[in-house]
């Protein structure tokens, strides 16, 4: 889902809070056209985007030059597909209170919608440390690493996600799906290192063995067993799929290699005692 399908789901989401935010952040309560904004900030919330332009503008028009102003103009501007005064009206904003975490995380997400996806990460960075429990903020962080294939950085934005709201499906799909994507871009990077690499092989094999490919997956295995001899979980996972193809004798003798390698493994002691379990109850 792409950032500028999501920005309807963040002002709903948040643009109550932004617009509260702005009125509170500092704002004189002498200010001239007071009572106008304040029908702009209503109008904002209702929906009438119009009349919200309209007032807000004319404030503007008038000299008035405060944050809310120009922050409810760029929570405006998106909605017309107009994302570089997006970026204008925020930027206007910041210099004017650049301690506001709302602005700096609509702006990141602007700066996502127009591909720009380091500036957003700079932008979205500088909001986590402003508003650190706001899921909103990890979420469209997380995005901006994804975009910039910064794997374990996206990771760790959508486990921070998982803490804060850990009843989210979504957000524990979207971390998985991360891990997921971090692991694909390791075994890249160490199929560049080496393209034989005994842990390359492991990984591929153990692909198989999840897509239910048995005979395909002892075969990588045993093409990781041959460049490492001494990798410990080779010969455990070759043993637990003849035990699941219930061969036996193959199981007993694949077994016996881990323990081998690693007398103490827990694991390994336990398929030993299920293929010792299993072997008897077989015969006719």
């Amino acid at each position: 889902m792409s950032p500028g399908m999501n920005r309807t789901w963040i002002l709903a989401a948040l643009v109550p809070l932004f617009i509260c935010a702005g009125l509170s952040a500092g704002q004189d309560a002498t200010l001239p056209g007071q009572g106008q904004l304040a029908k702009g900030i209503a109008a904002l919330r209702a929906g009438d985007l119009d009349s919200a332009e309209r007032i807000f503008t004319l404030a503007l028009h008038q000299g008035v030059r405060f944050p809310l102003v120009y922050h409810n103009l760029g929570v405006i501007a998106p909605e017309r597909g107009q994302h570089e005064q997006v970026v204008a009206r925020f930027r206007e904003t910041l210099q004017l209170q650049p301690e506001f975490g709302p602005a700096h995380l609509l702006l990141g997400v602007s700066w996502l919608a127009l591909g720009k996806n380091a500036e957003a990460a700079r932008e979205l960075k500088i909001a986590e440390k402003l508003m650190p429990a706001e899921p909103q903020v990890h979420l469209q962080l997380a995005r901006a690493y994804d975009a910039l294939e910064e794997h374990f950085a996206a990771v760790d934005q959508y486990r921070q996600l998982t803490r804060l709201a850990p009843r989210d499906a979504e957000y524990v799909y979207l971390l998985a799906r991360s891990w997921a994507e971090l692991s694909r871009s390791s075994l890249k990077e160490i199929a560049k290192l080496d393209s034989n690499s005994a842990r390359l092989h492991q990984a591929l094999s153990q692909e198989l063995w999840n897509q239910g490919k048995y005979d395909q997956a002892l075969t990588s295995f045993q093409k990781a067993a041959d460049v490492d001899p001494k990798l410990p979980e080779i010969h455990l996972a070759m043993s637990l799929i003849y035990l699941q193809q219930k061969k036996y004798d193959e199981a007993l003798a694949e077994i016996e290699r881990e323990l081998y390698l690693v007398p103490d493994s827990q694991a390994a002691l336990a398929t030993r005692a299920k293929i010792a379990a299993a072997k008897p109850a077989s015969a006719p």
